[in-house]
């Protein structure tokens, strides 16, 4: 209601819009004076949920955007085909046996194999990080191995989600369980990818919750004897079918020259994937449907993708730069959103000291609302892999606060999103795409 109500507020001040506005202001203007991103981004969550690579979900969810955007009047609307990893999670429980019985809220990690059918049952050794782990290899021989890792930040922490699996077989653990991956729980388990390595054994690994990890750590503490079943029947089928997609808005002078604007489509397999990353897919494609409402045509093609396959591959963005390679030297700028869509703070360039000088100019047009920042860091995972070829890289940045609080889980569905904080994504991705694709030349490299 809260989001309705400030939604509303916003739309009377539809009337100070200048008739004379140029297009960027003409673009931040319908961006966050509307929630139609925010009510299609509701239909594509509700009625396809969870988007996984090699689901029908996913693959009927790339039918009807492909259908919408021939609908909005994009151009070059198009599918392109990539093979894409199929895990499938299948039944799956954990529970403590020892010192009491007591049913363990869990996720299986994406990619990991099923335990037997009768499950594992074993004792529990708790560690706080791969050190100490290491440290008590003759103590994990056996049991399955907790690793009671507390967040600090994401990239530092999801290390024990990626690798936790390898290091506790190195040990001769049976399985693993992790904590989940995130700075607040309220008994929510985090899924994700996790890794195998070649020449160490492969051992079945899952995500518990924060209150649990806490737990059996103060049990142990203690002196209890921690002895828990862990049952997963997780297969790894062959690769499956699906579909970056693609629409256009072409150029009036460069046509060959392109901006790339992007969020990744596919989810894991629990909740709706509405931060990660359906708003941010939704917010690319909103950027680009309005150039084309409002018939904006700049010098250079503005081109949508909606990648597929980011969460547990990024076999789409893999596929983009292989099929693309040729015409990438005249990528000029790709920008992804994926980091959710709340309020926006500014952006994160990869690319060149004086790429970076435009960029910092053109985020001027965003100070109504504050994503003014513009800094170097990293790339997202899907333009990432353009790096190699030389393209420049922006990352929406927004205020994270509570991001991972429902990151991977059954919790990351439309209602945690604001349509006055999705528009106003919209409206920053809108505008520096414009700004890019119409400046007199491309963006230096």
């Amino acid at each position: 209601m809260k989001n309705r109500i400030v939604f509303a507020a916003v739309v009377l001040v539809l009337t100070t819009w200048r008739a004379d506005a140029g297009p960027v202001q003409q673009l931040i203007n319908a961006a966050t004076h509307t929630n139609f991103a925010y009510v299609r981004l509701g239909k594509l969550c509700d009625t396809f949920g969870p988007r996984f690579s090699g689901t029908t979900n996913l693959e009927a969810a790339l039918d009807w955007i492909l259908g919408e955007m021939k609908n909005d009047g994009l151009e070059n609307v198009r599918a392109e085909d990539v093979s894409v990893p199929h895990w499938v999670r299948g039944a799956e429980s954990a529970e403590m046996l020892k010192p009491r019985r007591h049913a363990l809220p869990m996720l299986g990690l994406g990619g990991s194999i099923a335990t037997p059918e009768g499950g594992i049952t074993a004792e529990v050794l708790v560690v706080t990080n791969f050190a100490e782990l290491r440290a008590r290899t003759e103590d994990a021989a056996g049991k399955i191995v907790l690793l009671n890792q507390p967040f600090t930040t994401y990239g530092e922490t999801v290390q024990i989600r990626h690798h936790g699996a390898v290091e506790a077989a190195k040990a001769g653990a049976a399985a693993c369980l992790v904590r989940s991956v995130t700075p607040f729980s309220i008994q929510s388990p985090h899924t994700g990818s996790m890794e195998y390595q070649s020449g160490v054994t492969e051992i079945p690994s899952a995500a518990i919750t924060v209150e649990d990890a806490e737990m059996m750590q103060r049990m142990q503490e203690r002196g209890e004897k921690i002895v828990v079943r862990l049952k997963m029947s997780a297969t790894n089928l062959p690769p499956a079918p699906s579909r970056d997609i693609v629409g256009e808005v072409m150029g009036r002078e460069h046509p060959d020259e392109i901006v790339i604007v992007s969020g990744h489509i596919d989810s894991w397999d629990v909740g709706q994937g509405a931060m990660d990353d359906g708003g941010g897919a939704m917010a690319a494609w909103e950027s680009v449907r309005l150039m084309r409402k409002l018939g904006l045509r700049p010098r250079r093609t503005v081109r949508v993708v909606l990648w597929t396959n980011e969460e547990n591959g990024t076999a789409g963005a893999k596929a983009y730069e292989r099929r693309h390679k040729p015409e990438l030297a005249h990528h000029v700028l790709a920008i992804e959103s994926d980091s959710g869509v709340f309020r926006p703070v500014g952006f994160s360039f990869v690319g060149s000291e004086a790429g970076l000088g435009w960029i910092k100019q053109y985020a001027g047009a965003l100070k109504a609302f504050g994503a003014t920042n513009v800094n170097t860091g990293e790339s997202e995972a899907d333009v990432g892999e353009l790096r190699q070829d030389g393209v420049p890289t922006l990352a929406l940045l927004v205020d994270g606060t509570k991001y991972f609080w429902f990151h991977h889980t059954q919790a990351d569905t439309i209602d945690k999103l604001s349509p006055v904080e999705l528009g106003q994504c919209v409206a920053a991705m809108a505008a520096m795409a414009y700004q890019v694709a119409d400046a007199d030349a491309p963006l230096p490299r």
